[in-house]
């Protein structure tokens, strides 16, 4: 396949798509990244959804999304946009649409803009396998234009405009018996509909992609810029991971999958779905879009190299293993303690490591970084044997070649003075040229990094290179960022280096800044766990809540995550209601979801196994589920 997903991966350039009108805002071409969030009240209680839709516009939202599960909510719709407009606010809605066609119909006449999910709204779920042949399903396609086709004509006549959102979990049977759990199986799904409204020349179009996974995420996004370029026409693209979670979890996962597009020029549009309030989602959403302006880029020239990787695909690419660097090892984690003049065994716990004076014993976390860079600083103690220690190629020479797990780090220029089998991890940026003789050294890891902005695009070009000399050295990716703000780094670093990790790049990560140990580990560590390149913590995949949640959403994660925090590779779906349910947390092991007001559903994957359990025993139930499977552990 052409890899044609944006206008050049060696440099970023912004996707030219169509401008759409929704209201007194224009979206798409070259119209800044808009930023948007969803309501978490009820619809049908105006107040509340009044005051809060104000609270998110003087966060900075520009576009406000509400429920509208059924036609009541959908009329009054209405009565929140008039009741907005009369209290000076005009920013557009958008009315969220799932299941009822008929709700549709009524908002697109009230408001600026509906979104609608093909995966529900014209067909159904119930996770069947149906064997189509081509006449049945094209039979399948006549009827879901029947059924669509009357909200196109709506939106056209009034001048409405429209996002097909489609999400990874929930995927008509139609489309998985066909196209399976799969990023082409999105596309699709949104390219039937898209087809529609271009038959009834409607292009008031918005489209998204949206997953929980990254990877299958940044995927589908890829490949329906690939398939609207080959069209000849490019819709703005709504970006978002869907179920991102709460706290830090959820920024980096986000930061993660919006930032590799972003990065990339792709998205016109961004929401942060996080499991707080939304007017808490616009700050972090600005802080992600900001971080693509006035930014100090090295040029590479549009033929320096070619990509080598597949855009479309996740293989992560192969590297020869050293110890436990490269190969098939998961990627490892470095700390930097180059700054402490006297190091001591106090230093080392703010990247997961516990030392007990009274027990003479080191005690590792599950956050427990694989390597420490001293630098020139002296090391007067024993570390625990699991740890390698890194130290700056003189310093080595003189106090440490002879003690087992000191490795030298060294520069280009002192690569001569190095023996040729002698482990060894050798600094370069990613702008420069590859040493001729990098080849000859059998033991070298990279650490590899740059001063630049532009570090997706130069990382590329340099393991192109590698790839063009068919040399496999392990490779270090190396993050520094000198941001002062916690949430700004985060989203920083974790855009920067998420993006090749989604590649297949990188057999370790070093994040260095001026930020307190403890966050650059867990940082790193978040990094990795939201690439799906190595699981270290319990996952929850956890909805952002809306007016159609049945129970608090935030108070419950994190009764769940005090439960269950140190089930290590345990992935949990929270959601508040059905539509968010079974199809959304789509690869959770275990889920909890809303089905009624006081009443919960808990899933053993994508099987419903306890129904209706009363609220207040939910979360015991939980537990006593995860341990009916065999994946509970007690406490250590």
């Amino acid at each position: 396949m052409n890899p044609t997903y944006c206008i050049d991966p060696f440099n970023r350039k912004r996707l030219p798509t169509m401008e759409v009108r929704i209201g007194q805002l224009t979206l798409g071409g070259d119209n800044p990244i808009r930023l948007q969030s969803m309501t978490t009240t009820d619809t049908m209680d105006t107040d509340g959804s009044v005051a809060q839709s104000i609270r998110m516009i003087d966060a900075g939202c520009e576009l406000v999304r509400l429920t509208a599960p059924s036609k009541n909510e959908a009329e009054n719709l209405g009565v929140i946009h008039t009741k907005l407009a009369e209290l000076g606010y005009h920013v557009p809605l958008v009315a969220d649409i799932h299941f009822t066609p008929n709700a549709a119909e009524i908002a697109a006449k009230l408001i600026e803009k509906v979104r609608v999910n093909p995966g529900n709204y014209a067909d159904k779920k119930k996770f069947e396998e149906i064997d189509y042949t081509d006449e049945s399903y094209q039979a399948e396609l006549i009827r879901i234009e029947t059924k669509f086709t009357p909200l196109v004509n709506l939106c056209k006549e009034y001048g409405t405009a429209m996002r097909i959102g489609t999400n990874h979990g929930s995927l008509s049977d139609r489309i998985l018996s066909r196209y399976g759990d799969t990023p082409e199986g999105m596309v699709e799904s949104a390219m039937e509909f898209i087809q529609i409204c271009e038959k009834n020349d409607y292009h008031e179009l918005v489209i998204s992609m949206k997953a929980s996974n990254t990877l299958v995420m940044v995927q589908a996004y890829r490949l329906l810029v690939h398939r609207m370029l080959q069209n000849g026409r490019c819709y703005p693209l709504h970006l978002g991971v869907t179920e991102a979670g709460d706290g830090e979890d959820g920024r980096i996962k986000s930061a993660v999958g919006i930032g590799a597009l972003l990065e990339d020029g792709i998205g016109d549009t961004i929401r942060v779905s996080l499991t707080e309030e939304p007017e808490f989602e616009i700050p972090v959403a600005r802080k992600l879009a900001e971080k693509y302006t006035n930014q100090s880029v090295y040029p590479l020239t549009a033929a320096a190299s070619k990509l080598a990787h597949n855009p479309f695909e996740y293989t992560r690419r192969n590297s020869h293993e050293i110890h436990n660097i490269g190969g098939k090892h998961v990627p490892v984690v470095i700390a930097d303690m180059s700054d402490k003049t006297d190091l001591i065994p106090a230093n080392f716990y703010g990247f997961g490591y516990n030392y007990s004076v009274t027990l003479d014993k080191w005690n590792l976390q599950d956050l427990a970084a694989d390597y420490v860079y001293i630098g020139s600083n002296s090391l007067n103690f024993e570390v625990p044997g699991t740890l390698g220690v890194i130290c700056d190629f003189n310093s080595w020479k003189e106090h440490f070649s002879e003690r087992i797990g000191f490795y030298p780090q060294l520069t280009v220029d002192q690569l001569p003075e190095l023996s040729k089998d002698q482990r060894a991890f050798l600094t370069l940026t990613a702008e420069e040229e590859l040493p001729t003789t990098l080849a000859e050294y059998v033991k070298l890891t990279l650490v590899v990094s740059t001063k630049y902005d532009n570090k997706t695009q130069l990382f590329r070009h340099f393991f192109s290179q590698l790839a063009d000399v068919k040399i496999d050295i392990p490779v270090i990716i190396k993050i520094d960022s000198q941001e002062s703000d916690v949430e700004k780094f985060q989203l920083s670093v974790s855009s920067d280096a998420g993006s090749l990790f989604i590649d297949g790049y990188g057999d370790g990560i070093w994040i260095s800044g001026k930020q307190p140990n403890t966050l650059i580990n867990s940082t790193a560590f978040g990094i990795l766990q939201a690439t799906r390149t190595r699981i270290s913590k319990t996952e929850y995949i956890s909805c952002p809540s809306c007016g159609r949640t049945l129970f608090d959403l935030q108070e419950t994660t994190t009764k769940i995550r005090e439960r269950t925090s140190h089930l290590k590779g345990i992935k949990i779906g929270i959601m508040g209601c059905i539509v968010n349910g079974p199809g959304e947390m789509a690869d959770a092991d275990y889920g909890y979801v809303g089905t009624g007001p006081g009443k919960i559903n808990l899933y053993k994957e994508k099987t419903v196994v306890r129904k209706n359990v009363a609220a207040e025993e939910a979360v015991d139930s939980l537990i006593d589920l995860i341990k009916e499977h065999g994946d509970w552990v007690e406490r250590s």
